[in-house]
């Protein structure tokens, strides 16, 4: 009984380790980050990630700074709401322009 109980706490932690990692994208403009002020937006993928559904203008994000920094990554948030819009080959990644 004892085995069976900590093999499945063993098997339940892979699991949510898996679950919660993130995998970034990390892109430094210039001298990188400033101000620290960020701004997000969420990108949207169809077929697991072959199409994207629309367009995150990084640039305009950016706005007049030179030195900033672009982070895409997939986040807990994304891997819930993946969950839920998978059955439909629908995916999100995050995008933060950090200035």
């Amino acid at each position: 009984m004892v085995i069976k109980r900590t093999m499945a706490i063993i098997v339940l932690t892979i699991v949510l380790l898996c679950m919660l990692a993130c995998s970034a994208h990390v892109h430094s403009v210039g001298d990188g980050p400033r101000t620290g002020d960020s701004y997000q937006q969420r990108q949207w993928y169809a077929l697991w990630g072959l199409i994207p559904l629309n367009e995150v203008d990084t640039n305009h994000m950016a706005g007049n700074s030179i030195d900033y920094e672009i982070k895409t990554e997939t986040r807990f948030i994304d891997f819930v709401i993946s969950y839920f819009t998978g059955f439909a080959t629908i995916n999100c990644r995050s995008v933060t322009v950090t200035r």
